[in-house]
């Protein structure tokens, strides 16, 4: 497959970037210039072979996109939450692959490690977790238990020094290719805790998950625990009960919000630029209403997301910015990217389908992004339950 100049040129249509510091600009247009120079060139070949490509994990720890809100003194980049955001939209727009890979690693294992974990724990693993040299997965999905995981069966028994744990996790991304997973099971009473566990733990695999059609350049996998040994130093000693999970899906929540938004910007800019170009009927078809009428839906619904995930994150700067309010822009800005990305294929006719062009792989990856971490459905009902005070769930 020939690889195409990346040209992208971001849409900023109500000028966001004049709330930007020179820092969030400066971060912005570096990891911009990194997936254009490193992904770009090779996405296509990763995704259409369903292969990780594994050597960028190291490129991504040198570049700050591992745990950039974690303090320096942990390696991580000491940075605010709207440049963590800008990080994540610039990485999906490239890939939500990609973007998974680094928000799996910062939101749903650095963090709660930072958060939860004892100083030898923090000191042993987030180091090496920010530079690339280990890669992380965070294991809460089970097989029957997806969007309830509270019901979780995953469990874990004292044995001395040691817990045994047992059960499984599925759909785990970074899975395969990961040194430690963060897991979350069940105690001899029946309460959540979390723990970390390591390759090479005898009774614990990470079987490959094959045959995905979306997110086909990341490695998913499952986590099976067959009487898994794991000394009571792993266990992260500052929380119990769901809060733990949870709050670390809010931190990677609110990353998925400004990322998707990167893929919606890409489907944008390349359904403009080839309106442009195509010519139909003696002229180029963005001189017709109808396709007008699109690339106005879609600049207008990305301008919206990106206006509501920066005032998010003045929120989160500031420590105001509540699971709820997280919710509504992972499931707007999913909800749009979706839309637009469908807009745009349709805009490009057959050549929509094919690798020359980013659409379609983003339109399959994100169909899985607006499923995990809270489907579309469940997301509404947050909000709905979060503005009548009524619980839907049950």
């Amino acid at each position: 497959m020939s690889v195409k100049a990346d040209l992208f040129q971001s849409p900023d249509y109500f000028k966001v970037d004049e709330l930007l510091t020179e820092e969030h600009l400066m971060i912005r247009d570096a990891v911009r210039s990194y997936v254009k120079k490193e992904i770009s060139p090779i996405i296509e070949k990763y995704a259409q072979e369903a292969t990780f490509p594994e050597h960028i994990v190291k490129q991504l720890g040198a570049l700050g996109c591992f745990g950039p809100t974690v303090p320096v003194a942990y390696g991580g980049g000491g940075l605010d939450y709207i440049s963590y955001g800008l990080m994540m939209q610039e990485l999906e727009r490239g890939d939500s692959g990609i973007r998974s890979t680094a928000s799996v690693q910062g939101s749903l294992v650095m963090f709660p490690i930072y958060a939860y974990g004892s100083e030898e724990q923090k000191q042993k693993y987030l180091p090496r977790l920010a530079s690339g040299e280990w890669l992380g997965c965070f294991g809460l999905t089970e097989p029957d238990h997806g969007s309830d995981p509270s019901s979780m069966v995953t469990h874990f028994e004292e044995d001395g020094d040691h817990v045994i744990l047992n059960g499984a996790k599925m759909w785990i991304s970074n899975a395969p290719f990961s040194q430690v997973a963060v897991v979350w099971a069940k105690n001899e009473e029946g309460v959540v805790q979390g723990l970390i566990v390591e390759r090479g733990m005898e009774g614990f695999s990470t079987p490959t998950t094959h045959g995905k059609w979306s997110l086909r350049a990341s490695a998913t996998g499952e986590l099976v625990f067959d009487n898994v040994r794991v000394p009571k130093q792993n266990i992260l000693p500052g929380v119990k009960g769901m809060k733990g999970p949870l709050s670390c899906l809010n931190k990677a929540r609110y990353g998925i919000a400004w990322g998707v938004v990167g893929a919606a910007m890409d489907c944008y800019d390349t359904a403009l630029r080839y309106a442009k170009e195509r010519t139909q009927f003696g002229k180029p078809i963005a001189g017709f209403q109808l396709q007008q009428k699109k690339l106005a839906e879609m600049i207008t619904e990305i301008t919206k997301a990106q206006l509501l995930n920066w005032r998010l994150g003045v929120l989160m700067n500031e420590g105001k910015a509540t699971p709820q309010q997280v919710s509504m822009a992972k499931r707007n800005s999913c909800y749009i990217a979706t839309q637009i990305c469908r807009d745009a294929r349709q805009m490009l006719g057959g050549m929509g389908i094919t690798g020359e062009y980013p659409v379609m792989r983003h339109m399959m990856n994100l169909e899985s992004v607006i499923t995990y971490e809270g489907t579309h459905d469940v997301h509404l009902l947050i909000t709905g339950m979060d503005v009548t005070g009524i619980n839907a769930f049950k």
